[in-house]
């Protein structure tokens, strides 16, 4: 299963493009009848359901593609495309406005030199864009940063009229990532370059740092139209009280370098009272790897759901791992595993996470999901729109949808700023403190 340019890095299952609708030569009709028209047959040609959800699809077109020709605006043909696109009542069906997606889909992501990491990570909160972590060895570390802090201006361009660009239509979920990608765009850049960036502390004091980008170790891999990531894994014991032993996996994209690096993990706990995996900030990739990783902590082929497209069904069947790097026979970890989400968890991350909850292999401790679990594409219009649609169906082994409802956490921790000021976390304290219970 391979990984094309998405919206919200969104697992896939083949690649549709034969499908897909061609742009109309502008001499045939008008440009924004021609953006409807291939809106229209993209959504025909590659919906999962064949019966597009109980829609009549063709009375959709003959009903609204009167209104798109007479559209005055840009503004008006887009109501009307998302007015269609509404008509299928499911998630993953939006129409995003080429100036709010800065090269989205098929032209590629966002130009430029993106290697020089800040080292830090944020996430939309109350409608700012707060620092959530901060690599302790980085150039944000280095330069004063601290969690909690917003993101008010990066290189003299304020932040909030960028969020306010973001399309209305966006659910709140999509507009958590679009945030986080917006921002994340610019704060990175050409290595060795330098990123003034304004932020305002805790006590509401306007500071400004310098932020020196640096090269970011690992592989480089593309996701879909998010900045490029470099696979990490990282491994830690946690804080933890009376002697516990809990270690703590955490990736940050489902490619397969993760996958000898997660075992070599997992060998180094076997004997950890817990462990938990962090997924926060995890978007995907290669949805396939469920079945290998899940294998790590299950000893029996167990289903952790199912994804249908209009073509296919895929079962991802978890694949025990009896045997380590060294080739000496293991057997997967039995003990209790804690998974921590939040709003950047999405796509393959989700598929894991809801798959081990559902069959009651984990317990999952953070916010709700992306929601993002369909397979979706993202297509450019002939006027240079974006359409968001998904082309496939996830569900757990208990029948639940991920997408638009993400994985609910069992135990739910809020993304809190005080939490953030104090360097507290609030996740892995409660897989902690559940973990602890556990054992006894």
């Amino acid at each position: 299963m391979l990984v094309r340019a998405l919206a919200v890095c969104l697992l896939l299952a083949g690649s549709p493009a034969a499908a897909l609708a061609q742009p109309a030569p502008a001499a045939t009709v008008p440009a924004g009848l021609a953006s409807f028209d291939a809106a229209w047959q993209i959504i025909r040609d590659t919906h999962f359901d064949p019966a597009f959800n109980g829609v009549d699809w063709n009375r959709v077109r003959d009903e609204l593609r009167p209104r798109a020709a007479v559209a005055g605006s840009t503004r008006e043909l887009r109501a009307v495309i998302q007015q269609m696109l509404d008509r299928l009542g499911q998630s993953h069906f939006a129409l995003l406005p080429s100036e709010s997606v800065e090269g989205t889909g098929r032209g590629g992501p966002r130009s430029g030199d993106l290697s020089g990491d800040p080292g830090l990570d944020v996430r939309l909160l109350d409608g700012r864009v707060v620092v959530t972590s901060v690599r302790p060895d980085g150039p944000a570390a280095a330069a004063g940063v601290r969690t909690g802090w917003f993101v008010q201006s990066i290189d003299g361009e304020a932040v909030a009229p960028l969020l306010a660009r973001l399309p209305a239509s966006l659910a709140t979920r999509l507009r958590h990532v679009e945030a986080w990608r917006t921002v994340t765009t610019r704060v990175r850049g050409r290595s060795g370059s330098t990123a003034r960036v304004e932020f305002a502390d805790g006590t509401g004091r306007t500071l400004v740092r310098a932020i020196v980008r640096q090269p970011e170790p690992g592989d480089p891999v593309t996701v879909g139209n998010l900045p490029t990531f470099f696979v990490r894994v990282t491994t830690r014991a946690a804080q933890a009280p009376d002697g516990l032993k809990v270690g703590v996996i955490g990736f940050n994209v489902w490619m397969t370098p993760v996958d000898a690096l997660v075992g070599a993990a997992v060998d180094a706990w076997r004997g950890a009272d817990g462990i938990i995996l962090d997924l926060r900030g995890n978007p995907g990739g290669l949805a396939a790897m469920l079945m290998g990783i899940s294998g790590y902590f299950l000893d029996e082929p167990i289903v952790l759901g199912t994804m249908k497209t209009r073509e296919r069904e895929l079962r991802f069947v978890a694949n025990p791992r009896r045997v380590n790097a060294a080739g000496e026979r293991v057997k997967p970890y039995a003990g209790p595993v804690a998974i921590l989400v939040d709003s950047m968890t999405g796509s393959a991350s989700e598929c894991f996470a809801g798959g081990m909850q559902a069959i009651g292999r984990a317990r999952v401790f953070g916010q709700p999901s992306m929601g993002q679990a369909l397979p979706a594409l993202f297509d450019r219009l002939p006027n240079g729109d974006v359409l968001l649609h998904a082309y496939g169906d996830f569900q757990t082994s208990r029948g639940t949808r991920l997408a638009g409802r993400g994985v609910v956490p069992d135990e739910m921790a809020p993304l809190s700023r005080d939490d953030l000021l104090a360097g507290r976390d609030l996740a892995m304290s409660r897989a902690v403190e559940w973990i602890r219970r556990s054992r006894r």
